[in-house]
């Protein structure tokens, strides 16, 4: 049973709201509103970070880049700390056994930050589809990924938005890149992405994939090793993947140099 009240809201929630309003699947504001409402109180939102793959790859000198020192924190609690500001009260943490143990080490049952975080161990998948594909049964909602050696300063309930009001198996974060090469490039019709291609030799274009994420738990379904070499391009294929562009901060930690930008960014915040 529905019940007509009135109620006072800020401008920008209601502004927020309106974004939903298609005239499709959303017709009208009380329905964005009814729907952002039973979103906010009857889901918890789930997040996976991904941190797979051989040890040794994950080794910047001594460290781990997931567990490396950005000034008072290491990159994982920046990234939980974050995860929580955002809503995200339950994360699941994907890796191989030695950096598995340092992360818990780091977070424990993430008490400390306010979530409840799970850990599964990886073995010997192939690829962050494979290590995905680990948590088949624990989730059955929609969850965001963020790979585990990323820094970032974005809004991911921007992101968590777009991909509910699209309706989308996958939502991804895009951001204009110089050396898109060295990327996932991406070709868009609106916020569809219709070709995506890992690394080509020669990029059409410079909008690219940053690994952050939302998906529907029919990720699990699609077959492949590689997220970035083998479903996201099927997906585009079939035209149930989208992209949400960002000018935000973020940061792939894969060298030492990239540490160290990541450093004096966060230590400016």
């Amino acid at each position: 049973m529905k019940r007509k009240v009135s109620m006072t809201i800020e401008q920008k929630l209601l502004g927020e709201a309106a974004g939903l309003v298609d005239g499709i699947r959303v017709r009208n504001i009380s329905q964005a509103v009814e729907y952002l409402m039973s979103k906010a109180l009857g889901e918890e939102k789930t997040a996976v970070i991904l941190a797979g793959g051989p040890e040794y790859r994950w080794q910047i000198g001594s460290e781990y880049r997931c567990s490396a020192k950005l000034g008072s924190m290491t990159v994982v609690e920046e990234m939980v700390r974050k995860l929580r500001m955002h809503g995200f009260t339950k994360i699941f943490i994907v890796a191989r056994e030695k950096v598995l143990t340092n992360l818990f080490k780091i977070l424990g049952n993430g008490g400390v930050f306010g979530v409840d975080v799970s850990y599964t161990k990886e073995v010997n998948d192939r690829g962050s589809a494979d290590g995905l594909r680990l948590l088949k049964g624990k989730i059955n909602r929609n969850f965001l990924v963020i790979f585990g050696d990323m820094y970032f300063d974005i809004d991911l309930n921007a992101l968590w938005r777009s991909h509910l009001k699209n309706v989308a198996s996958a939502t991804l974060t895009l951001i204009g890149y110089e050396k898109p090469a060295q990327r996932g490039v991406v070709r868009l019709e609106g916020e569809k992405i219709v070709e995506f291609v890992q690394k080509p030799p020669k990029a059409k274009g410079n909008i690219c994939f940053e690994p952050i994420f939302v998906v529907g738990p029919e990720i699990f379904e699609y077959s492949g090793a590689s997220l970035e070499e083998d479903v996201f391009p099927f997906m585009a294929q079939k035209g149930v993947i989208f992209g949400h562009m960002t000018s935000g901060t973020i940061i792939n930690i894969n060298t030492a140099r990239d540490l160290k930008i990541a450093r004096e960014i966060a230590q400016r915040k």
